[in-house]
């Protein structure tokens, strides 16, 4: 078991990371908007699906008894690998 601070230390740096990734999300979205450009929609998208959607699946965890940990990680999975496969769709797609 790490320590204390190590545990705290890696919390924070995910909450960070999520707090990131929205706020790239946020601007992309914004891009998308001011531009209308398809290509930040999806990244947009990807970077919710990758980084927001498995924080709230782990805090669902977390706040819902009955669900089990491999049914969260499944989820969180296929979420980032969809996200994934969103950003590489925007960065292929023909402007």
């Amino acid at each position: 078991m790490p320590p204390e601070w190590a545990i705290t230390v890696i919390q924070a740096s995910e909450v960070l990371s999520v707090l990131l990734g929205l706020f790239i999300a946020y601007h992309a979205y914004r891009g998308y908007r001011r531009n209308d450009s398809r290509p930040m929609l999806f990244i947009s998208i990807g970077f919710v699906l990758v980084l927001a959607v498995p924080f709230l699946l782990l805090v669902l965890f977390l706040a819902v008894p009955f669900l089990t940990e491999t049914i969260v990680a499944l989820l969180s999975q296929l979420s980032q690998l969809t996200g994934l496969v969103a950003i590489l769709y925007a960065l292929r797609m023909p402007t």
